[in-house]
């Protein structure tokens, strides 16, 4: 199906595949209707979706039933009165209903919010009122239930609530509502068509630093993802792939629908409610699983077990979402002999670096930049970075605008334009590159730490503390001090085992005046139970400064 969209989809190395690749996006493009009911037209048996669960049930899905399902669902929507334009929050874990409710809001023309079960009252009725959401489509969970109804007293837009897997009062039965409606559902003409600048998603940032801001992405979005799917994930016809994440977060999008489908892949979807590193192997063996993609976190529990496992139909493994410990990349190769693949990218981008078939990785590098993006490193001036200088990862966009960057930050014209002006995106995070090109990532650029004349990015003491058997999880900030304007101190999460002491302290510094260089080392290690996170669970160093800030009044 990707073939449709490419001028040229085989390349002979990097270089060929950076100067030759290109999509071409046709006008009023919809991946509902272009690429699901397409393939259903011609190949209506091919398979779309595994999905299993937790408690042993199991469903594969078809392009022919994504098709009618989804006609059904956009069915359900238009006729209790979501049009074109309206905001719909699906709420919806990783249940495969969530499929359905997306590819037929996608139909209809409406904007998909894509949202964590995670959320509070509080989290709820701010996405809302940002959003004016119209309708929200949830989890029969009770928990969540009475967080929806209590943000709806605050939220005066949210007039319509469904439920998947139950009813109750005041509540559409998704299930039973999108059961009687038609599985057949044409597509919108006149001015109910959709064309390729229309919203097709919003998503709600983390906001490590402050209030989620709202990403809108437009009708050609999906097709940024066949660089994601094609070319990192390395899929092929009949794959089996799976990526780990929430339908409430970007990482569905770049591996749970559009690049994969693209590819003729199926998405294998394991829904669980706690992760657990020996189910997850079981089902992975079990189905067989043939591509993976997981932040490191994951990895890490997994490749304690992995050997009790049957993985031998895996062939490909990606990893992203915050970067790789070297460490973690050698211990991965010893035990499967597949060799990591890191990307990096934001909510913002497509898959943006990424470490791609011709490219041999190197452990803690992001690799290189993609096709279809001018990438450069700009200094705090502005200009250019030399090899070896760290500076700010930006898009140019001035020659070629990529296939899948965001079109704006909804309703915040004017923090839309402190990011993307004069032809350049700037991401807000810091790497260097080295001789042969390759990126490494830093920080974001709020979170780099200047210390006697050092610049200090958190990963790479973070890196470095990780490889200590005693650390499960850390986070690296700086505390003002008078000499050297700032230190670097250090917030552990101790492993199983191990528990706080002035002397375990001595000896991770001792363990880190080894491993890196003198000035990197933590002269402050708090010992805490759990570290602050973002709903996405993205460490909140903002929060842990402000912690600093308070105890010093």
């Amino acid at each position: 199906m990707f073939r449709r969209y490419l001028s040229r989809f085989e390349f002979d190395s990097y270089e060929d595949f950076k100067e030759n690749y290109q999509v071409n996006v046709p006008e009023n493009f919809n991946y509902a209707f272009d690429v699901v009911d397409a393939i259903a037209s011609e190949t209506p048996e091919k398979t779309a979706m595994v999905w299993c669960n937790e408690a042993g049930d199991s469903a594969t899905f078809t392009f022919r039933q994504m098709q009618q399902y989804s006609n059904k669902a956009a069915n359900f929507f238009k006729s209790v009165g979501i049009a074109k334009g309206d905001r719909v929050m699906l709420i919806l874990k990783r249940r495969y209903q969530y499929w359905f409710c997306l590819l037929g809001l996608h139909k209809l023309g409406a904007v998909c919010i894509p949202a964590t079960h995670l959320m509070s009252a509080k989290d709820i009725a701010y996405r809302d009122n940002a959003a004016e959401i119209k309708m929200i489509v949830c989890v029969a969970d009770q928990e969540l239930i009475s967080a929806v109804e209590e943000a709806q007293k605050s939220s005066p837009s949210l007039v319509k609530k469904a439920l998947v897997g139950g009813g109750r009062a005041g509540w559409y039965d998704y299930d039973e509502e999108a059961s009687k409606a038609s599985d057949e559902f044409t597509r919108p003409t006149g001015k109910d068509a959709i064309s390729n600048d229309d919203g097709l998603l919003i998503y709600f940032t983390s906001g490590t630093t402050g209030l989620p801001k709202m990403v809108q992405h437009s009708y050609a979005y999906p097709l940024g993802h066949i660089l994601t799917a094609k070319y990192w994930h390395d899929l092929h016809d009949g794959d089996l792939h799976l990526t780990v994440a929430d339908t409430g977060w970007a990482k569905t999008a770049w591996g749970k629908i559009y690049g994969q489908w693209l590819c003729g892949a199926a998405v294998f979807v394991y829904d669980y409610d706690k992760f657990m590193p020996k189910s997850m192997l079981r089902v992975m063996s079990q189905f067989g699983v043939t591509s993976f993609c997981a932040p490191p976190t994951i990895y890490r529990y997994l490749m304690k077990d992995l050997k009790r496992f049957d993985l031998s139909k895996l062939r490909h493994a990606c990893v992203a979402g915050e970067p790789l410990n070297p460490e973690m990349y050698k211990r991965f190769y010893e035990l499967t002999g597949l060799k990591l693949m890191e990307a990096y990218g934001q909510t913002e981008l497509t898959v943006t670096i990424a470490t791609f078939p011709w490219i041999e990785p190197k452990p803690g590098s992001m690799g290189k930049p993609s096709a279809g993006y001018d990438i450069d490193l700009l200094d705090e001036n502005g200009e250019p970075c030399q090899e070896g200088q760290v500076g700010q990862i930006v898009v140019r966009t001035g020659v070629q605008k990529p296939v899948g960057l965001f079109d704006r930050y909804y309703r915040d014209e004017a923090l839309t334009q402190k990011v993307f002006h004069d032809d350049i995106y700037y991401t807000g995070d810091l790497a260097w590159r080295d001789e042969d090109g390759y990126y490494w990532f830093v920080s974001r650029s709020d979170d780099i730490i200047k210390s006697a004349g050092y610049r200090i990015g958190p990963f790479e003491v973070e890196s470095s503390l990780l490889e200590h058997p005693a650390v499960l999880e850390c986070a690296i900030t700086s505390v003002p001090d008078p000499e050297r304007s700032q230190i670097v101190k250090a917030t552990v999460v101790l492993a199983k085992g191990y528990l706080p002491s002035e002397s375990l302290k001595k000896e991770l510094q001792e363990h880190m005046k080894r491993v890196t260089a003198a000035y990197k080392c933590p002269k402050i290690i708090e010992f805490v139970s759990s570290l602050p996170k973002t709903i996405s669970g993205k460490i909140r160093r903002v929060e842990i400064r402000e912690g600093e800030a308070l105890k010093a009044k």
